[in-house]
């Protein structure tokens, strides 16, 4: 069984200690020649464990001031939840369009050359034969499966990911960001049979490959402001 390093066994239990309270934030921790007399070892094995800590958020180092415990900066995991307010089984998907495109800026947003091509792929959400949300998705041309018999092979495009290429698109890395356009644009609002006056969450998601990092989906979607509330929950990251 393989020996845990000393300046691990050190970081993992300063990291209880903070964890369990006896430190608040913005108490000052141990100084180096405390941690080096009570855990009995070198310089060098102490300032790892502190650093470690102060990587992960634990610590904070001031220049000439000392070390202080800055609980608020650990690091959480986040968990974003649209949570729909309709049943599901009323919810349906229609392709509008599939198209090959060379646009510059949408080449960039895909991290691909000025000769390489992705696809275009417009599909708009109803509940109930109501639209409520308009997604555009760019793919590169390589995650496209080109043999398709009809647009509805792409209702579902993380299914079309999955079986074709075998790649689980939920576990791949993505940034996602959200804003509320009001008015909403013309064209948005015709096609989810909306007033201009009324606001649409515009939501912009890249997704990349775990294994390389590569874009594999660029997508800008609108969504009817009513029709989704959205919950955040944060929990301790213990890895």
């Amino acid at each position: 069984m393989a020996r845990i390093p000393k300046y691990q066994q050190i970081k993992s239990d300063l990291q209880l200690q903070i964890q369990s309270g006896k430190f608040q934030n913005g108490d000052r921790f141990y100084s180096e020649a405390d941690l080096m007399k009570l855990y009995n070892v070198s310089s060098i094995t102490v300032i790892r464990a502190v650093r470690e800590l102060t990587n992960e958020g634990y610590l904070v180092r001031k220049q000439g001031v000392g070390t202080f415990v800055y609980r608020s900066r650990k690091r959480k995991l986040v968990e974003f939840s649209d949570i729909e307010l309709f049943p599901l089984e009323k919810d349906k998907v229609e392709v509008l369009n599939i198209e090959k495109c060379h646009d510059e800026k949408i080449l960039k947003k895909l991290e691909l050359s000025k000769d390489e091509s992705y696809y275009k792929i417009t599909r708009v959400r109803t509940a109930d034969n109501k639209p409520y949300i308009f997604h555009t998705s760019y793919i590169p041309t390589e995650y496209i499966n080109e043999n398709y018999k009809d647009l509805s092979y792409y209702n579902s495009i993380y299914q079309r990911f999955k079986t074709d290429f075998n790649i689980p698109m939920n576990d791949q890395l993505s940034v996602e960001t959200n804003e509320v356009k009001f008015p909403t644009p013309e064209n948005i609002a015709e096609i989810l049979k909306m007033d201009v006056n009324e606001p649409t969450v515009f939501q912009i998601k890249t997704t990349r490959l775990k294994l390389n990092k590569k874009v594999v989906e660029y997508v800008e979607t609108y969504k009817k402001w009513d029709y989704y509330k959205i919950e955040f929950s944060t929990f301790e990251n213990d890895n």
